[in-house]
């Protein structure tokens, strides 16, 4: 399927990071919101899913659709950026800085979190009748899905800090291979193939994905979770957002690049 070797798509992410960079901030806000909002319509299909069919894997292996969608559309995630954008930094592209590489990662940050607010607050009418009614099935999983990884997690305290740390490091690991996947292929069969595999993966098992619960809990709480806005944010949003940063850029960015770019001296056998 016109598979492009790493030597060649490595040079493609640290191009694309620095493109990302010097992106107009409206281009870059629109196309995060977009990437939001897409991610959260499929965390909801895959939801929809798991309850009708009664089948979690069959919503796991549904969920990349939307993954999928907003990539070819050329929308940005904050965990795609979190990999592509410090690879330009390191690759000492001219006029890439620190300072743009944090401020381009806080416009996707924004962008994101409104095209998922937005999606919660449509899906919350939808859910329940224009908030006339008590919330559908699929409403009322959501809500529990909030609940329990904020909750759950902060009844084991530091243990559950570290939990949630680690599921967010899992997590991108296997997301930054679904933006590389986008990479590797010049064919639409074979960018979607290489993109679905990584994320049906992280969804079956249950990893951390900052986007996903940018919809995911808010929903909850529109539609009566038991946990506060503080619950989600200290535990869940933060310790994930680090941990898709460090998971994607070490795991997948880094082990990339210095492999395949900045590549070790050849051996010797003199």
């Amino acid at each position: 399927m016109s598979y492009i070797v790493p030597a060649e798509f490595v040079t493609k992410m640290v191009d694309a990071g620095e493109s990302k960079i010097y992106m107009a901030t409206r281009d870059a806000l629109i196309r995060a919101y977009m990437a939001g909002a897409i991610l959260a319509l499929s965390a909801v299909f895959a939801v929809t899913v798991s309850v009708q069919t009664g089948s979690p894997i069959l919503g796991a292996a549904l969920f990349p659709v939307g993954f999928c969608i907003l990539y070819l559309m050329g929308f940005d995630l904050l965990t795609g950026v979190f990999v592509l954008t410090p690879l330009a930094l390191m690759d000492r592209r001219p006029g890439v800085t620190l300072k743009g590489v944090l401020r381009h990662w806080g416009v996707i940050f924004v962008g994101n979190f409104l095209g998922a607010l937005t999606v919660a607050f449509l899906m919350a009418i939808v859910f329940t009748y224009g908030f006339s009614t008590p919330p559908s099935k699929v409403g009322e999983v959501i809500s529990h899905i909030g609940e329990n990884r904020t909750l759950g997690y902060k009844e084991y305290g530091a243990g559950g800090m570290l939990t949630i740390f680690v599921r967010g490091v899992l997590c991108n690991w296997m997301v930054s291979l679904g933006v590389v996947g986008a990479m590797i292929s010049t064919t639409v069969s074979g960018k979607v193939i290489a993109m679905w595999m990584p994320i049906m993966l992280f969804f079956a098992m249950g990893f951390e994905h900052s986007v996903v619960n940018m919809f995911l809990f808010p929903s909850a709480l529109i539609l009566g979770g038991n946990f506060s806005i503080m619950d989600y944010m200290v535990w869940n949003e933060i310790p994930v957002v680090l941990g898709n940063l460090i998971g994607g850029l070490s795991l997948t960015g880094l082990t990339l690049y210095t492999t395949h770019m900045k590549t070790a001296p050849k051996r010797s056998f003199n």
